[in-house]
């Protein structure tokens, strides 16, 4: 068995949990629109795609939700509505930090927005142990796009059965898999932890 160099965590559903719900409710309560408005709006807009995909700015985006919406607030208040709906997944948090000892460098590997990492790095100290981080608004490409992914391999050196990869999305799971990466699709800590022991990851961490 080959055992991988370089393990790629996604961040959202595998390190942290979120809840925009938490964002649609802050929203409502500065805005014009109601709570079920805002909650539809977030899952139908292509706003928000484009704000992950580095399509739009920060600026741009909360000028749209306040165009839209009608929120009350500054930028900075905004922000903190947004972006503060993330909670700890604790077990893969310990693993980062297990495999980490055990001599692999980890990578973040995320579609993401610049207000959510803003977020996570000043609220996470795991994120600051990262080796590196690929996130999709600052590569203007989302996963399972390629580009991405070619990305990863470049920054992280590695190619192949070399890179381990954990993400709860099948579809990004799959687009690793397909080259050649070791991956693991996130259905719950116990299960991932569980594969990770299988491949002799944990046994002297």
């Amino acid at each position: 068995m080959h055992l991988p160099s370089v393990v790629v965590f996604d961040l959202g559903k595998v390190l942290v949990d979120f809840d925009y719900a938490i964002a649609a409710r802050r929203i409502a309560a500065r805005g014009k629109m109601t709570l079920a408005e805002i909650a539809q709006f977030i899952q139908q807009s292509p706003l928000f795609l484009q704000y992950e995909s580095g399509a739009v700015t920060t600026q741009q985006f909360f000028d749209e939700i306040r165009r839209v919406t009608g929120f009350l607030g500054s930028l900075a208040e905004f922000s903190q509505c947004f972006a503060d709906i993330f909670s700890p997944i604790e077990p893969m948090i310990q693993l980062q930090a297990a495999l980490q000892r055990r001599g692999l460098r980890a990578y973040a590997f995320s579609n993401t927005n610049e207000l959510a990492i803003e977020h996570i790095r000043r609220t996470f100290p795991f994120y600051a142990s990262f080796d590196g981080h690929i996130l999709s608004y600052e590569h203007g490409a989302m996963k399972p796009d390629a580009r991405l992914y070619e990305v990863l391999e470049r920054r992280a050196g590695a190619h192949g059965a070399d890179l381990l990869y954990l993400d709860d999305r099948p579809e990004n799971v799959a687009a690793g898999a397909a080259r050649g990466w070791q991956a693991i699709l996130q259905e719950s800590p116990e299960k991932t932890l569980a594969a990770i022991r299988q491949l002799g990851l944990l046994n002297h961490s």
